[in-house]
């Protein structure tokens, strides 16, 4: 098959088929709080899995809850998320975004996300300083099952490689022309987004992707156009 004769929804349909049955249907429930998915968030920038949970949970030992951390010292707080990469710019971020949280609503929390439309609940999220539209997605399809797609770099990657996408494509227009070519479920879009995730931390990875291993190589632009030829590059 050659890989550019498929228009992008299809291949993305395709995509999403083989990824489904390569890696198992996923059903779509809540792996933490909506408060500690939003903050671990924001602590996993640049920062792998373990080392933001040991942020997480260390700052919340060292200050018992929200309140604690909102009215910590500065310093203090970054120290205790050190883990993380950039914890001095993180640290004041977490608090000003708990400080708004609660000057908007009287207490910090975040449950009422579930009752707001989903450009409503994107917009008030991406207000708060160092949430972005990656952040405000994993939240809001994560704990709120909204029909949002998150992307991040592993799901970029994947789709930008099969062809998704196209090359010149941003990380944040991404959102958008992939949420178009997919159906407007949230279990569907958490099964794209995890199975893409997957795979490009298994499969498709940025060095030395195993595309002979691979269920998508068969329309891949990737594969066919770089792979196969020998010009291949990190990327």
């Amino acid at each position: 098959m050659d890989a550019h004769t498929l228009p992008p929804q299809e291949k993305t349909l395709l995509t999403h088929q083989l990824l489904n049955e390569a890696y198992k249907r996923l059903t779509l429930d809540s792996r933490r709080s909506p408060m500690h998915e939003l903050i671990s968030t924001m602590l996993s920038h640049r920062t792998n899995h373990a080392d933001e949970e040991k942020a997480y949970y260390t700052m919340l030992e060292r200050f018992g809850d929200w309140e604690g951390v909102l009215h910590a010292d500065p310093d203090a707080l970054a120290d205790a998320i050190r883990t993380t990469r950039y914890p001095g710019q993180k640290a004041p971020q977490i608090q000003q975004a708990l400080r708004m949280i609660k000057e908007e609503r009287g207490e910090i929390s975040i449950g009422f996300l579930q009752e707001m439309p989903v450009e409503e609940a994107m917009a008030w999220l991406t207000r708060l300083p160092g949430v972005g539209l990656k952040t405000a997605t994993l939240l809001l399809l994560f704990n709120f099952k909204k029909p949002v797609l998150p992307v991040d770099t592993h799901v970029f990657r994947v789709s930008q490689r099969v062809g998704l996408i196209g090359a010149r494509v941003t990380a944040n227009k991404a959102h958008e022309l992939l949420l178009k070519m997919l159906p407007p479920d949230a279990t569907e879009l958490f099964n794209f987004h995890k199975h893409l995730f997957w795979h490009g931390q298994r499969i498709c990875t940025f060095y030395s992707p195993r595309c002979g291993q691979c269920v998508l190589n068969g329309f891949c632009n990737y594969y066919q156009d770089v792979r196969q030829k020998g010009t291949d590059q990190a990327g």
